[in-house]
């Protein structure tokens, strides 16, 4: 099992609180990214927004690509996984960005997660086109496929619906081709995932759940003659040593109330995004239905629960927490630290 985080661009991932002490700053991203390699995280994914959807479009949120090339060149071994929306990036350019940024962390430390917008007043305020559902994975696919090229060969050109582009040349290439991730629950989106991706990150769900999605998604695979992905699942973590505090921190985060600056952006996503189940006001209150996967407890039950994810098929969690360095060592502590002990033992 490898191990990410969500990296709080937008100043936390409670809708209800306010000020949960992690500013949206370059100060403190970079103070977390590089807390996070010492105590044992694989990976940050750090997502792509103009506007603050946790906490209002009033609120500031840092830009993706800019912060990740930052946090690129003052870290070591953690993988950037940066969220990017092909309807906001022309691929060819967004190709040789990401290239230029590989090379900064050596080679093989970027990724991206391609996500196709939902947030249509996102996209009228910033000037941007917003195509329906379909045509978004359309668009995704015929990006995807130029990003590729460029990255493997010089002299490309490509004629499709949404893209035009002659004779292309790339200097420097990646050292490494950067892994993409993707997620999605429509029939669309999980087709041109399994078709174009490396990797499938799902919202929060148990693992048994999780486990007949990623089922599905190898029959595709297998059927296209394609091999295995890797899995990724979001989860929100919450580590105490008594039951009776755990409760008490959800019924924290979860008091939700509609009035939050944040709620209309809620129902813009509700209202561009297929979802294969209904949504509570308790997963919004923490986005990606993180709670659903049961990241809550005790060290020994959340240890206990990131090992039905391994057994499921998971080989990567996504993690969001509030504070995040705060519980985020409490997570290390029960579970990233113990298991590697517990590797080390067995050998």
């Amino acid at each position: 099992m490898r191990y990410g985080y969500w990296m709080p661009v937008f100043g936390g991932w409670l809708r209800n609180v306010e000020n949960e002490g992690m500013e949206a700053s370059w100060d403190y991203v970079k103070k977390l990214a590089k807390r996070s390699e010492e105590i044992g995280f694989d990976l940050s994914l750090v997502a792509e927004l103009n506007l603050n959807d946790i906490k209002g479009v009033d609120a500031p949120s840092l830009d993706a690509w800019s912060t990740a090339a930052a946090l690129t060149a003052v870290t070591d071994t953690l993988e950037l996984m940066v969220a990017v929306r092909p309807t906001f990036h022309n691929p060819a350019l967004l190709a040789k960005q990401a290239a230029n940024i590989d090379r900064i962390g050596g080679g093989g430390r970027l990724s991206l997660n391609v996500v196709s917008s939902w947030w249509a007043g996102e996209a009228r305020k910033y000037g941007v086109q917003f195509d329906e559902h379909d045509d978004r994975y359309a668009r995704t696919a015929e990006w995807l496929e130029i990003v590729d090229k460029l990255w493997r060969e010089d002299h490309f050109s490509f004629s499709g619906d949404y893209y035009k582009i002659e004779d292309a040349v790339m200097q420097p290439k990646p050292i490494k081709k950067p892994v993409i991730y993707a997620g999605g629950e429509s029939e669309k989106a999980k087709d041109t995932i399994a078709r174009l991706c490396d990797a499938y990150v799902m919202h929060g769900d148990a693992p048994e759940k999780v486990k007949s999605k990623i089922e599905d998604m190898e029959a595709r695979r297998e059927r296209l003659n394609l091999p295995p992905m890797i899995y990724g699942v979001a989860g929100y973590t919450i580590v105490r040593e008594t039951e009776a505090d755990v409760k008490k921190e959800i019924e924290r985060i979860t008091d939700v109330k509609q009035s939050a600056a944040g709620y209309g952006n809620y129902q813009d996503w509700l209202a561009n995004t297929k979802l294969e189940q209904q949504v509570s006001l308790e997963d919004y209150s923490v986005s990606n239905r993180g709670l659903r996967s049961g990241l809550t407890g005790t060290p020994a039950q959340v240890a206990d629960k990131v090992g039905g994810f391994e057994r499921a098929g998971v080989n990567l969690l996504l993690l969001q927490c509030s504070p995040q360095i705060e519980e985020m060592e409490r997570f290390s502590e029960a579970v990233i630290k113990q298991s590697a002990s517990a590797n080390a033992t067995t050998r």
